[in-house]
């Protein structure tokens, strides 16, 4: 039986994989920290269609993934157009099963058609 991509984001079992996952859509990670080196968050940003989607990583059980406007503050939006936060597969797996060619909740409209 053959897979694709897309099943296997949706049956990823563990943070690991569903952070690979996330760097295979072009997520870059970064982990910021404080002024003794310790690690404050693992964020990962990855801008596309006019959107950018932001993972932080706080903890196993402490996740806020948000798709926003492309000129918001990434780490403080004022606005956003979808936001999750929780426990890291729950989090990750609604990122990862947010569509890319569109805002979430926003209709999609037939393209016109030429007779």
């Amino acid at each position: 039986m053959a897979s694709s991509a897309a099943s296997s984001v949706h049956t990823a079992t563990s943070t690991d994989a569903q952070l690979r996952a996330l760097v295979a859509r072009g997520f870059r990670f970064i982990d910021p920290r404080d002024e003794n080196g310790e690690v404050i968050a693992v964020v990962g940003v990855r801008a596309h269609h006019n959107v950018v989607d932001v993972v932080q990583l706080h903890g196993e059980d402490e996740v806020v993934a948000a798709r926003m406007p492309s000129d918001q503050d990434i780490l403080a939006p004022s606005r956003v157009f979808w936001q999750e936060a929780g426990p890291a597969l729950a989090v990750l797996g609604a990122m990862l099963a947010l569509p890319d060619d569109r805002i979430p909740g926003a209709l999609l409209t037939p393209s016109r058609v030429s007779a």
